[in-house]
């Protein structure tokens, strides 16, 4: 007697199981880099409205043009610095979650290929003579999708770290223009 729907109906268990763990722990992550993003933006709007005060009262007490034009180019500098600074904690921060999100699904799909793999060999053990070239297309069915998500998960990598580099030269190139207070 073939086992084949139990052998499936455990697979599917098994993978059931394991997703829900993936998700609880990616929404333990999500909620983490939400916590990270909302510390960071109450800490900006809070630095903001001070310096703004700040700012507001100086510019109060100005007498003349030339001392207008010397706050007002002072503040140029240190706001675009506090601006890149912002942006890379938030980059920071959506780049580890984005890890932790690939990482996990690439564990996700390893897995899932292991225990395709292993149920196909289970299966084939049981299967009816003359099957094997069936078995045989499965395995590699598997295999070159196995090889094309690998290939493109590479070229993902790839393209992600070609738009990073671009978005750190372009604000490298930013903060270099930024002018400085005479």
């Amino acid at each position: 007697m073939f086992a084949i729907p139990e052998q499936f109906s455990n697979a599917t268990k098994s993978a059931f199981e394991a997703q829900f763990a993936m998700y609880s722990a990616l929404s333990a992550k999500t909620f983490d880099s939400v916590e990270k993003l909302v510390a960071l933006n109450l800490s900006t709007a809070k630095n903001a409205v001070a310096e703004s005060t700040a700012t507001a009262r100086a510019l109060l007490a100005v007498k003349d043009p030339q001392e207008f034009i010397s706050l007002t180019t002072g503040k140029v500098q240190p706001a675009a610095e506090k601006a890149l600074a912002y942006s890379r904690e938030v980059t920071a921060i959506v780049r580890g979650t984005g890890a932790e999100f690939s990482k996990a699904a690439e564990s996700q799909i390893v897995e899932a290929n292991r225990k395709v793999l292993s149920l196909v060999d289970e299966v084939s053990k049981n299967a009816p003579a003359g099957s094997e070239q069936f078995v045989s297309a499965m395995k590699t069915a598997i295999g070159n999708a196995s090889a094309g998500y690998e290939h493109m998960s590479k070229t993902a990598k790839q393209a992600a770290e070609t738009v990073e580099n671009n978005v750190t030269n372009a604000v490298s190139q930013f903060a270099s223009k930024i002018p400085t207070a005479a």
